[in-house]
């Protein structure tokens, strides 16, 4: 009987699909996928109402609604001050993820290479590999998850088409400094490629952090795509409206491939995400606070329990290493089987972050387990109630 294509044969199933099944199974407190369990900004949602109710509901331009294009230039000037022409430098995309696959499918052929840092979010290496392009590793050291410039500089070759930067970043929440960013940008430059930049939590930083574009930085205007989504910043994930901006090259070869794989995305959710990104600066500053406040407890819980936690800049996500805990049992020998103890005798969820690691470097995991702070106050205490147990 026909089956699957080889080219996906190879994935299997997620481990968000593995943690979130066993966390049924055993109630647990669910603190593994990043999708919060609360509902998004009142005005947003009335928004998507209105614009239903008003007739919106037929195809948007495949590039997207031109008011929202509109916002998310003003959005991209009010924040960043980057001017951006809305009718040929910004597209609207079916979340991040779609926006990601359509700048590997739109500007890479087969047989380039794509810088990537590791840990890296699932779905990048995927999208190369459907679209016949090769993974380049670079590595983030924990506990800091710093990079080495050397072995950085050692990945670029005459095959190296362009360069993924995820900040802040998931799973581990870092937040990539400038003289970071200046870095990947001088090699960049010198070897004549792309930066694909995933800002999907461009809003959401602690401490006083700092999110830098690296579309601002000298000379990297021409050569940088940026993505972000509305899913983070206002709380509704299940929208799936994202956006590319970048020089008109770039974004064009972005919707080669868009126009091939959805076309276009909701009418009335495109209408609700302008309204998201006009709301006053009042609700972004609101936004950092409740995160803040969430990691913070979180932070907080995990410490109680006996965890070494690995303090994350930006994101909504808490790394931990659980080595040394006593609570945990010798049994327990990674991240996997970490995160399976703590579902089924705890009672609550994480992910095993070895699922950002190829292969060869999930050992590099082994000791980690990551948490997600976008939960109402109620999950989070109910998860800290669980947790004392360990202590």
């Amino acid at each position: 009987m026909p089956g699957m294509a080889q080219r996906v044969a190879q994935f299997g199933t997620t481990i968000f699909s593995e943690i979130n099944a066993l966390a049924r199974e055993h109630g647990a407190v669910n603190l593994g996928q990043g999708a919060p369990d609360f509902d998004g900004p009142p005005p947003v949602l009335a928004a998507a109402v209105s614009a239903i109710n008003g007739q919106l509901n037929q195809y948007a331009p495949g590039l997207g609604m031109p008011r929202l294009r509109e916002a998310v230039a003003l959005h991209a000037e009010r924040f960043y001050g980057q001017r951006l022409d809305p009718a040929t430098e910004v597209a609207i995309t079916a979340g991040a993820t779609e926006a990601m696959f359509a700048a590997i499918l739109g500007l890479t052929d087969p047989g380039d290479e794509v810088i990537v840092f590791e840990p890296v979010y699932d779905s990048y290496v995927p999208n190369m590999i459907m679209a016949g392009v090769t993974p380049r590793y670079v590595t983030l050291r924990d506990p800091d998850w710093t990079f080495d410039p050397d072995e950085l500089a050692a990945a670029f070759n005459e095959r190296t088409r362009a360069i993924i930067i995820n900040t802040p970043h998931n799973p581990t929440g870092k937040i990539y400094s400038r003289d970071e960013l200046q870095i990947i940008a001088e090699l960049c430059q010198k070897h004549d490629v792309i930066a694909i930049t995933d800002e999907v939590y461009e809003h959401i930083t602690y401490d006083g952090a700092t999110h830098n574009r690296m579309a601002t930085l000298p000379g990297m205007a021409e050569r940088t795509l940026t993505i972000s989504s509305l899913g983070k910043t206002f709380s509704v994930t299940g929208w799936k409206i994202g956006w590319v901006m970048g020089p008109r090259g770039l974004v064009e070869g972005v919707n080669g491939a868009h126009q091939f794989i959805t076309f276009a995305v909701a009418s009335p959710l495109q209408a609700a995400a302008a309204a998201a990104l006009s709301l006053p600066s009042t609700y972004f500053e609101e936004l950092q606070a409740t995160f803040q406040a969430k990691r913070d407890f979180l932070m907080g819980a995990l410490k109680a329990a006996g965890f070494k936690v690995l303090k994350p800049q930006g994101a909504y996500f808490v790394m931990i290493d659980w080595r040394g805990a006593k609570g945990v049992p010798a049994s327990v020998q990674d991240d996997v089987q970490f995160a399976r103890w703590l579902i089924t005798e705890v009672g609550v969820a994480c992910i095993p972050p070895s699922a950002f690691y190829r292969e060869a470097d999930k050992h590099l995991a082994h000791h980690l387990a990551r948490f997600a702070v976008c939960k109402k106050d109620e999950t989070l205490q109910a998860a800290a109630e669980r947790l004392r147990r360990l202590a």
